[in-house]
């Protein structure tokens, strides 16, 4: 006799959930972006850091997706977006930020939590500042508003910022090579066989473009401005008190756990967490970090609460 056999979890195929790519023209310039899950829901807002694009949360977007309309932007220079001659186009942190807010305005997102890595931050904290009646919450992975997160890494970088000499400039040149790339992968990380190499080949694949090293140096520079909108941003964090979730690699050489411990100054409430893990803390540790981001928005932020 023919006997028939099936595991019941079989009967009930796991739903998967689509990611879109796409690209819309803001103000001139095509910004690519990723898009997943109900576009009425809840939306979380990735931004991500240096020297990666939205690439970065390839992961972690169709883990949040079930329940939230997910979007996550690459910045002029990165990822799939255009990459402008720098002869006529600012690159600037003020510039991205005033793109992507364009690109929030253009999807109809009015309200939404942002997850800021890296660069992310300062991109995420200006249109906080625009916009802070639209901000949710706050999802915070290395992602620095404080000065005693600057530390020796940053030494080379603040001495261009105080002479802007080109020799400084050059000097910086080490920072875009492939070797950077994958330290910025791997430091900090106990296995390594949990990074995938794809990161550093995709990224340095488009950081080698011609033209592109100019465009990474002019941000190093333009990273100065960032620090006088500190104490702005920390008078924002005590007046608003925004929900906010510190996911931190805390082996982190580029943006130590120095800089995670003082949100706790400005907001009491902080959800910190330090995981044992280095600068790109998704690409070792998504198995804590999204059980931890999804009871955060679920518990945490009003209106992204489970039905």
């Amino acid at each position: 006799m023919t006997r028939s056999v099936h595991s019941v979890a079989s009967d009930k195929a796991p739903t998967f959930q689509v990611t879109h790519h796409r690209s819309v023209a803001i103000d001139g310039t095509n910004v690519f972006y990723r898009e997943a899950g109900p576009t009425d829901g809840p939306v979380v807002l990735l931004l991500h850091g240096f020297p990666t694009s939205s690439h970065m949360f390839r992961n972690l977007i169709p883990a949040l997706a079930d329940r939230y309309h997910v979007l996550a932007p690459d910045y002029p220079g990165y990822g799939q977006s255009d990459m402008p001659d720098r002869a006529g186009f600012a690159y600037t942190f003020d510039h991205f930020a005033d793109l992507v807010d364009g690109l929030l305005d253009r999807l109809g997102a009015e309200r939404y939590v942002m997850y800021v890595m890296d660069y992310g931050a300062p991109v995420g904290w200006r249109i906080a500042l625009k916009h802070p009646e639209r901000v949710a919450g706050f999802i915070v992975q290395n992602g620095n508003a404080y000065d005693e997160g600057l530390k020796e890494f940053w030494d080379p970088i603040k001495a261009y910022w105080a002479d802007g000499a080109d020799a400084s400039r050059q000097a910086l040149t080490t920072l875009l090579t492939l070797e950077t790339t994958i330290f910025q992968y791997t430091d900090g990380v106990a296995d390594r066989t949990r990074i995938s190499p794809d990161n550093w080949v995709h990224d340095q694949a488009l950081l080698d473009r011609p033209g592109n090293n100019d465009i990474q140096l002019d941000l190093f520079y333009d990273y100065r401005t960032n620090l006088p909108l500190y104490p702005r941003l920390q008078a924002y964090f005590r007046e608003f008190q925004p929900p906010m979730l510190i996911v931190w690699g805390k082996n982190d050489y580029i943006f130590p756990a120095d800089g995670a411990y003082p949100y706790e100054r400005d907001l009491p409430d902080v959800e910190l967490h330090l995981l044992d893990t280095g600068h790109f803390a998704l690409e070792d540790k998504a198995d804590e970090m999204i059980p931890l981001i999804r009871n955060f928005l679920a518990q945490k932020v009003p209106g992204y609460e489970v039905a």
